[in-house]
């Protein structure tokens, strides 16, 4: 994939940037008539290290399911995903391979495109995939530094597509903004 500074352009930018998932206006994404949030798992809602949500974030998923259709999107293997979303009564998609299209596909033939918001924390993963969908798309930032070989692989490439959006003046990290229409 050519990153050169043309291909990147809006493509790669995130319609909202927020620290974390609780810092997101739920209020306004139901208003703008989102009724479907896609979220990532590993170091959106948990880290790599841990094994179950904790207990801020099962509630704060629970308590979302009264407004909108939660859906779980990752790269995880089956065990893990479906042993983080055990309790939560949501509909899990692992083994992503994000960021193909096949379970965003999955997922789109399901809903309407324009009611759905992917939220995560890697711009490789799910930034590009949500993006290549034509899907709206938060950012947030990771939860910990510890993560598994393959994804600092991923890392080191969103390092050098931060810098073009940076050198573009399109994104820069801890600048937080929401720009969801």
């Amino acid at each position: 994939m050519n990153l050169s500074i043309g291909k990147v352009g809006n493509f790669m930018v995130p319609n909202a940037y927020f620290k974390n998932i609780f810092e997101i206006d739920y209020k306004k994404l139901k208003k703008i008539g989102i009724k479907n949030i896609i979220f990532d798992v590993d170091n959106t809602l948990i880290s790599y290290t841990e094994k179950e949500l904790k207990e801020e974030y099962r509630k704060f998923i629970i308590n979302l399911k009264k407004d909108f259709n939660i859906i779980i999107m990752s790269n995880s293997l089956s065990e893990r995903v479906l042993e983080i979303v055990k309790d939560l009564d949501v509909k899990a998609y692992y083994s992503s391979m994000k960021p193909l299209k096949k379970n965003y596909k999955k997922i789109l033939n399901k809903y309407n495109k324009e009611e759905c918001v992917f939220i995560g924390d890697q711009f490789m993963t799910d930034i590009l995939g949500a993006k290549r969908m034509k899907c709206k798309v938060i950012l947030v930032d990771r939860i910990s530094n510890k993560e598994p070989i393959y994804t600092k692989f991923w890392r080191v490439l969103e390092f050098f597509v931060i810098k073009i959006l940076k050198r573009k003046n399109k994104f820069k990290k801890y600048q937080y903004y929401d720009n969801l229409n």
